[in-house]
């Protein structure tokens, strides 16, 4: 009988070291499905009509914000705006604040987040931002209500502006 226990205690412990272990290369990959389970249930109800705000900044003072819409899982407006600081310099005033629609969008090329699709920052997620890499610090957070709030990676010893992925404030059905 003891050895029926000690055999089951064994089997259990190694059973959950395998499932901690992972030899694939995706950090965060529990995490990741969950937080795409919620998306693919928010995207039903929402009928792929959403609303999602990046926030960006720069390590010179600079933020902004970009807030996409998607109507029917297509990008169909992107709206950039400076927040701060106060002072914006010598930025030219058309570039403070922008929106962009219907076949606009993606035009302007500077900091602002790519017109993306949920589904296609998941894809990226997966295929780009979580990638396990020796030489960067990855991060994966899902604050708005399972979503994607933070993901993408720092290269190890990089000083400024440093971040590769998106910061996600809030996403909205329309």
């Amino acid at each position: 009988m003891k050895s029926k226990i000690y055999l089951t205690v064994f089997l259990l412990i190694g059973s959950l070291v395998i499932s901690c272990s992972s030899d694939d290369d995706f950090n965060y990959q529990y995490d990741f499905e969950k937080s795409y389970r919620a998306w693919l249930h928010f995207k039903d109800l929402s009928a792929d009509s959403y609303q999602y705000t990046v926030l960006g900044s720069s390590w010179i003072g600079f933020s902004w914000e970009i807030k996409i819409t998607i109507s029917n899982g297509e990008v169909v407006e992107r709206h950039f705006k400076y927040v701060a600081p106060d002072d914006l310099g010598e930025i030219p005033e058309e570039e403070i604040e922008w929106i962009e629609s219907g076949q606009e969008v993606g035009s302007h090329q500077n900091q602002a987040a790519e017109p993306l699709t949920m589904d296609e920052i998941y894809a990226k997620a997966k295929n780009d931002w979580l990638i396990k890499r020796k030489n960067a610090k990855t991060y994966f957070e899902t604050g708005n209500n399972g979503l994607i709030s933070t993901c993408g990676y720092v290269i190890n010893g990089c000083k400024d502006d440093c971040f590769i992925g998106l910061h996600i404030k809030n996403i909205k059905s329309l």
